[in-house]
């Protein structure tokens, strides 16, 4: 814990950092990431943008990929090269079994080779939607969970919250473990199913199957009954009047999210103000997709995106999340992407949605609880900390360039870049 802040005499055998004029802040929260989704990702090759942003980049991409075994592909979107497929990968892939995975997260796209190695005979274009418990591939190691975990503190996260839609008392289970034998350092919050461990009762909501009402009224009230807020999973106007919808017959609980928020017409931000949820929103995707929202979306709608400003000026509790994988993990980019709202290209998405840099930087400062009140340096608080290698005065001029000198979990230091 922090025990006091302020001029302090040196105590015996006290070590002194010196931080060279780099502000000093309470470590950082992502508020909305899949871990081991993002464990796996970082050893896999990556399919779409920015890394790849044509068809040729693609098969090179593909065919370039080390080894020789299951090569797992991530971030795949069409613009890259259309809707490809199982004759797609045969043709233009590599001779080994391949699966590239959709940048939603619910589509795999198989070769031949990958079907045979599962046994698998349908579909036969090898698209697969919302399969990931039959594509589980072989457990990740401690060295590749050590090693996505310590790549999150040397960007200054000292918790997360995993919104994984099928986490359980298992899935609890394997996080408390792999903390206790030092492969994840940061502190974890578990949204998922309705089971001992987790925090919040996740609803991944999809236009093209809602649940019935009736039936998500009564899971909503379940969970509450529990003592347990809710996160849905709201990408689309239709997902958020229909969460909405059953908040208002339901009732909120202290600490009730909507994820992402994606698109939020005017009319609906009364509402939202109503019903006294948090949105937990993805910046970060105003730079990775906005040119592809751009494209996709009519131009009086840009503004609608992954909303800033309105939030806050309709009172809406406001934090954020990378989702990744897919997302990037680098919550500095995400800062940076709240404040000047530029896609990849330059472009400008909804510049009036955009937040000032101390905004930006409170949107990853809240606690797991309370996403949206930023913690503070004070006496009694946990000694998670982040140094940075530049003042605020720097800082703010471009959050993206900021670069993490220290991480401390509960005053451990976990991400030495200090003498």
């Amino acid at each position: 814990m922090i025990t006091a802040v302020g001029r302090l005499r040196r105590r015996s055998g006290e070590r002194i950092v010196e931080a060279e004029g780099g502000l000093l802040l309470p470590g950082l929260h992502d508020h909305h990431l899949h871990f081991f989704a993002y464990a796996a990702a970082r050893a896999s090759v990556r399919c779409g943008p920015p890394a790849v942003a044509g068809e040729s980049e693609l098969m090179d991409a593909l065919n370039h990929a080390e080894g020789s075994g299951w090569l797992r592909g991530v971030g795949y979107h069409e613009h890259v090269a259309g809707d490809i497929d199982r004759a797609w990968l045969d043709r233009h892939g590599p001779a080994r079994p391949v699966r590239l995975q959709h940048r939603s997260g619910r589509l795999w796209i198989l070769n031949s080779r990958a079907m045979q190695a599962l046994g698998l005979h349908a579909p036969a274009d090898g698209r697969l939607f919302d399969q990931d418990e039959l594509l589980r591939s072989t457990p990740l190691t401690g060295a590749e969970i050590g090693d996505a975990s310590r790549a999150l503190a040397r960007l200054g996260i000292t918790a997360f919250t995993d919104m994984t839609p099928r986490n359980d008392k298992n899935t609890n289970a394997s996080f408390r473990g792999r903390q206790a034998a030092g492969d994840v350092l940061q502190k974890v919050t578990l949204a998922g199913r309705l089971a001992d461990g987790i925090s919040l009762r996740k609803f991944h909501l999809h236009d093209d199957h809602l649940p019935a009402f009736d039936a998500f009224c009564d899971d909503i009230a379940a969970a509450h009954a529990r003592d347990m807020p809710i996160a849905v999973h709201a990408v689309t106007e239709l997902s958020l009047v229909f969460t909405l919808s059953a908040l208002e017959r339901v009732g909120t609980h202290s600490g009730d999210r909507i994820e992402h928020a994606s698109v939020v017409p005017p009319a609906l931000l009364p509402a939202i103000a109503a019903r006294g949820v948090t949105i937990v929103t993805q910046p970060n995707f105003v730079r990775e997709r906005g040119d592809a929202y751009r494209q996709d979306i009519a131009a009086d709608e840009h503004g609608w995106l992954y909303r800033g400003r309105a939030f806050l000026q309709h009172g809406i509790p406001l934090a954020a999340g990378t989702d990744a994988p897919f997302g990037e993990a680098d919550p500095w980019a995400a800062m940076q992407a709240a404040v000047d709202r530029r896609t990849a290209a330059g472009a400008e998405l909804g510049a009036g949605e955009a937040l000032s840099p101390e905004a930006a930087l409170g949107l990853f400062l809240g606690a797991a609880q309370t996403p949206a009140r930023p913690r503070k340096l004070a006496a009694g608080e946990p000694a998670d900390l982040c140094l940075l290698d530049r003042s605020w005065t720097q800082a703010r001029e471009d959050l993206s360039r900021v670069g993490v000198r220290a991480t401390w979990i509960d005053g451990q230091l976990c991400q030495p870049g200090v003498h």
